[in-house]
């Protein structure tokens, strides 16, 4: 099942994923450079821009996380978060005029700005707005609407049944569920049987996510769900390679091998290179998260990254990850 391609019809503009595992929209992670270097283990996975706020981008803010698309291959989805329905419509025009694979808007954030905006996990509060803009959204664009939500804004009112299908109802084509509530956070264990249940009552395809972090977990995560795929977030940071590796899983074919400490260490250098070339010295503070999550497994490892994080310019922690990585390279010889 989980390698058979999906299909969602739009209105006159359908979409067919030959990937069953989507890589989550990560804020501050999933930028081009990033989805770039995923595109290399999986070229067919539907990746995601990372959240776009509609108001930002009606004011010019963020445009280029959208307008970049056209550089980019593979399908690409843009996700939006807002309160405001027209706003949404609007900014959804936009992403599909720039080339957007579909529409996702974001009702699963727990982030607390967003949310006592009406944004994100908000708009768990709020099901009648909610469904005025899936159909704001759903009216403006001819791609796909998607809606990416958790189970409930806290365990005690939480009714995942009753808040997806009216999710459905609303006009989204396919629902990608996290299996915590907003209160949540990322804390605790994802439900996997919650999901399970709003796939058995909704006709419209359900993505599990949550707690995703190998080939093994995506594979008994739909056994358990029945999901239609899965989405891979945390899971991700600093592994890049985890989205090919679960689709190869699904599909019966020999799993990428995950790198060892010298391919790590030349994929933190380029992911530098880029982001510094990309965004200038502000370049090397975005990549300092993706160093210390990339370098790792070798012995000197925590010492490096401690390194990396005080590292003062661009240069410096290029000479860090040659040094580690000859050194690794020099032991790796000697065996």
């Amino acid at each position: 099942m989980a390698s058979d391609p999906l299909e969602l019809p739009g209105r006159g503009c359908p979409r067919r994923l030959h990937c069953r595992v989507l890589q989550s929209p990560l804020a501050g992670v999933s930028d081009r450079i990033f989805r770039a270097l995923v595109r290399r283990w999986s070229e067919q996975a539907l990746l995601f821009t990372e959240m776009v706020n509609a108001t930002s981008l009606e004011l010019g803010h963020g445009r280029a996380k959208v307008e970049e698309l056209g550089q980019e291959t593979g399908p690409i989805a843009v996700q939006l978060f807002d309160h405001r329905p027209m706003a949404m419509a609007e900014a959804a025009r936009r992403a599909e005029a720039a080339g957007a694979y579909w529409i996702d808007i974001n009702m699963g954030c727990p982030v607390k700005k967003i949310a006592k905006k009406g944004g994100g996990s908000g708009l768990i509060r709020d099901p009648q707005l909610a469904t005025r803009i899936i159909k704001a959204v759903t009216a403006a664009v001819q791609v796909p609407v998607t809606v990416k939500t958790r189970l409930g804004w806290c365990g005690s009112d939480a009714d995942p049944l009753s808040w997806c299908l009216q999710l459905q109802d609303a006009g989204a084509q396919l629902l990608t569920l996290h299996g915590r509530t907003r209160e949540q956070g990322f804390k605790g264990s994802a439900d996997w049987g919650a999901i399970a249940a709003v796939k058995q009552a909704l006709t419209i395809p359900v993505i599990a996510n949550g707690d995703i972090n190998s080939p093994d977990d995506a594979r008994r995560c739909l056994e358990q769900t029945g999901a239609d795929g899965v989405m891979v977030g945390r899971g991700s940071m600093g592994a890049p390679w985890l989205v090919g590796q679960i689709d190869a899983s699904f599909k019966g074919q020999p799993i990428p091998p995950t790198p060892g400490p010298l391919e790590r260490l030349l994929l933190a250098r380029e992911q530098l290179l880029a982001l510094v070339e990309a965004r200038g010295d502000h370049g090397l503070l975005i990549a300092r998260k993706h160093m210390g999550w990339t370098c790792t497994g070798f012995p000197g490892a925590p010492q490096l990254r401690q390194q990396l994080m005080r590292a003062p310019t661009p240069e410096a922690a290029v000479e860090l990850l040659n040094a580690a990585a000859a050194s690794v390279a020099t032991a790796a010889a000697a065996c």
